[in-house]
């Protein structure tokens, strides 16, 4: 027998470590060779382990959630015979035959502390009865056990109530303590007495909002752990300022509308693709937005492409697929993309250079998207763009003959935060008005 040691490898340049994701497998498993030991991630992606050998899993590196530098250990493996030359890259042979040391015997008082704790049903009571000298006396009567009155308490919510089970629980269930309740002349809480006292109380606040529910923690780890940190270093670093402008979509509605039903077979498209494409077309004029700001270096990179990141929800958190040169795409072409890419992301599919090297980034909740939101800026770009929830409310139009009318119209909330190191409140608010009138008249957003 021999000890086969796996060390975590090279995955990527300029990678130094990555984290315990998830484990596929345990101390005493039994591997074949291929099969998946870990999931890895690093600041660019999610890398699957896949052992070298098959053998027996005798040591793992850490537990979910710790971080472990490239180069060092991450599972021994005990395997037959002599470790194969092909694995000899991953490993180092610890001699044949070695088997762990047995684990010395407990002393007696770590018995006693394990006993103590694998016994949480021990009351306090108990425990003070066992710790009481065994010829302590008893109290003589009842009457010396029980606590002395406290001068002007209320007698009365500490009687005893006469109350069936069923008056007990509704009761319980609605928190009224039925010494608060008036009885019948008998004495006795009936139905009937918790329906006036509920009617003379207004029921307000006597029924429970809702169930109490358990405390649960939740580790912090893999993607939701990124999104915590990478979160947190931009609005440490990064001096925030958002704008909001009201934009009237009724007439790109109706444009989209239009596009959609001689769309064929091409995908459908939503408001998204076409805000992509104004902001492509006036980007070339607002360069201080489609930018990206390496702050230790004290450089900014105004970029010719546009590279747009896309914020999309999945069940690990949110990711930011990337549209590669969206400026040279029309508006089937950033439809399609938009599907392919949420859909990586969501399936875990997406590449490594799908996810990073966006230059702009745009977030959309869709119908949730709210009146208005303040978006965090994906540190290093210094802009990003959050169209919100289209509503309709009635509005004055000018109605063809000098006058005006009222009329149902369709608006929606655009707003935009900038990194105020690098982008001044004018080029914000003047990009947002540029933006406005491409999304208001949308025959120039299509011409060229």
């Amino acid at each position: 027998m021999a000890k086969f040691t796996f060390n975590l490898p090279d995955i990527g340049e300029g990678i130094a470590e990555a984290e315990i994701v998830d484990w596929h497998v345990k101390i005493g498993d039994t591997v074949d060779e291929d099969d998946r030991l870990a999931d890895m991630m690093t600041d660019k992606a999610t890398v699957e382990m896949e052992s070298p050998v098959a053998g027996k899993v005798i040591e793992v590196a850490g537990e979910v959630g710790d971080t472990i530098a490239i180069g060092s250990m991450l599972v021994v493996i005990e395997v037959e015979g002599e470790v194969p030359d092909d694995a000899e890259d991953h490993a180092s042979e610890e001699g044949e035959g070695d088997e762990a040391a047995p684990a010395p015997a407990p002393k007696a008082d770590e018995i006693e502390q394990r006993i103590e704790v694998e016994n949480p049903d021990a009351s306090d009571a108990d425990d003070a009865a066992a710790a009481a000298p065994a010829s302590a006396p008893k109290p003589a009567t009842a009457e010396a056990e029980a606590p002395a009155p406290q001068p002007g308490a209320d007698k009365s919510k500490h009687a005893k109530v006469l109350a069936s089970p069923a008056v007990r629980k509704r009761a319980k269930d609605l928190g009224i303590d039925l010494g608060e309740v008036k009885p019948a002349a008998d004495g006795r809480v009936r139905h009937a007495d918790l329906d006036a006292f509920l009617s003379y109380n207004g029921a307000g606040g006597f029924a429970s909002a809702a169930r109490t529910r358990a405390d649960e923690e939740i580790k912090v780890i893999g993607l939701r752990k990124r999104i915590a940190q990478n979160m947190a270093e931009a609005k440490r670093n990064i001096p925030h300022f958002s704008y909001v402008e009201e934009c009237d979509v009724t007439d790109l509605e109706r444009l989209r509308a239009d596009l959609n039903a001689g769309r064929g077979d091409k995908p459908k498209l939503t408001m998204l693709p076409l805000i992509i494409t104004a902001i492509c077309k006036i980007l070339p004029d607002y360069p201080m937005i489609n930018a990206r700001y390496d702050d230790e270096a004290g450089v900014v990179t105004r970029h010719g492409a546009v590279h747009l990141g896309m914020a999309t929800q999945t069940d690990k958190g949110l990711m930011v697929p990337v549209i590669r040169d969206a400026q040279t795409k029309n508006l089937w072409q950033l439809a399609r993309e938009i599907v392919r890419l949420a859909n990586a992301a969501r399936d875990g599919s997406a590449k490594s250079d799908e996810l990073s090297g966006s230059t702009l980034t745009v977030t959309s909740l869709g119908p949730l998207g709210g009146v208005a939101t303040t978006p965090v800026i994906n540190r290093p770009e210094v802009a990003i763009i959050g169209p919100n929830r289209i509503v309709e409310r009635p509005m004055f139009v000018p109605d063809g003959i000098g006058g005006e009318r009222i009329e149902k119209r369709k608006l929606m909330n655009i707003s935009i935060s900038c990194d105020h190191r690098v982008v001044d409140g004018w080029d914000a608010a003047s990009f947002v008005q540029a933006l406005k009138r491409l999304i208001e008249t949308p025959a120039l957003m299509l011409a060229d």
